[in-house]
């Protein structure tokens, strides 16, 4: 058994089919597919169910594949290991980020990045779901997403910063001219809002429902950008983190009003695999300082 079997074997795990896996790995499918024989003659059990085309994997093959990540990313946390101390941090630093906290992620990344100019910086932007899979199957060194909402469990966790929500309307809406607006209010409007598959919803949803109001989407979108653009149309409201208006300011012909009753509040922090020993690149990146320009910030126990 060498590795380039079991990155074989990762590749036809997640591509389920042979010939992208092999386009993946960048070899020929009968390369490939010879490689996946050899691995199962070399442990002895089937891993691959046997069709005309890729059915799936074998109870062995499932559990080979959890094996194989994890051989594989302590096989690449310890050359990265090795480099640090050659030569310092070298490697790709894989983040996957929520779409609301897309607005924060070059505050983090920057000071990395200026520190460790051998890292080259990879983002990006996934569910919170997403994020969670990814990094249980070690292809995530760490994420930036919701801590108190849908807990991510088997990770270390630090708070970044907190995310509120502003109600963003028409210019010429009938709510432009209040200083404040209640969810309740907010729900009786025509609403342009993230797809149910967006943790950002479901925390939206949820504070709907704890004012008894069920909103009815008018228009739904899994880009955070989109959402904004559509409130500049003049037809819908949206309710946007105030962290997205902070760095890209209200749009033009659009209000941004706070939302009351209740004021609701989520923290958003990085995430990385709670393994032992760590990752190089997830390691220093969660010793980094966060610069004092995120705000509402949240200071890390160690400044």
């Amino acid at each position: 058994m060498v590795l380039r079997q079991l990155e074989y074997l990762v590749a036809l795990a997640r591509e389920k089919h042979f010939g992208r896996a092999a386009e993946a790995c960048h070899v020929s499918q009968p390369t490939l597919s010879a490689a996946i024989r050899f691995l199962e003659e070399d442990l002895g059990a089937p891993i691959v169910e046997r069709g005309h085309r890729f059915v799936g994997l074998t109870p062995q093959g499932r559990m080979a594949v959890e094996h194989a990540h994890r051989i594989l990313a302590e096989t690449e946390n310890l050359r990265h290991g090795l480099e640090e101390i050659d030569k310092g941090l070298t490697g790709r630093l894989r983040i996957g980020a929520i779409p609301t906290a897309l607005p924060i992620v070059s505050h983090l990344t920057g000071p990395f990045y200026a520190r460790f100019p051998g890292v080259t910086v990879a983002v990006l932007s996934l569910t919170s779901q997403e994020i969670e899979r990814r990094i249980e199957d070690f292809e995530l060194d760490a994420g930036l997403t919701y801590l108190d909402a849908e807990p991510i469990e088997r990770v270390k966790a630090k708070p970044v910063c907190i995310e509120e929500y502003l109600f963003l309307t028409p210019a010429s809406g009938v709510f432009a001219n209040r200083g404040n607006l209640s969810w309740s209010e907010a729900a009786k409007t025509p609403l342009c809002l993230l797809t149910p598959d967006m943790q950002n919803r479901r925390i939206i949803d949820g504070v709907f429902r704890s004012v008894g109001a069920k909103p009815i989407p008018a228009m739904e979108t899994n880009s955070i950008f989109n959402l904004v653009s559509h409130v500049s149309a003049g037809l819908w409201s949206a309710i946007v983190p105030r962290q997205l208006l902070r760095f890209f300011g209200v749009p033009r012909g659009t209000r941004a009003i706070e939302l009351i009753e209740p004021t609701a509040r989520r923290t958003i922090g990085l995430v990385m695999s709670d393994r032992d020993p760590p990752s190089p690149l997830a390691r220093n990146l969660f010793a980094m300082r966060w610069p004092a320009n995120i705000a509402p910030l949240i200071e890390p126990p160690d400044r």
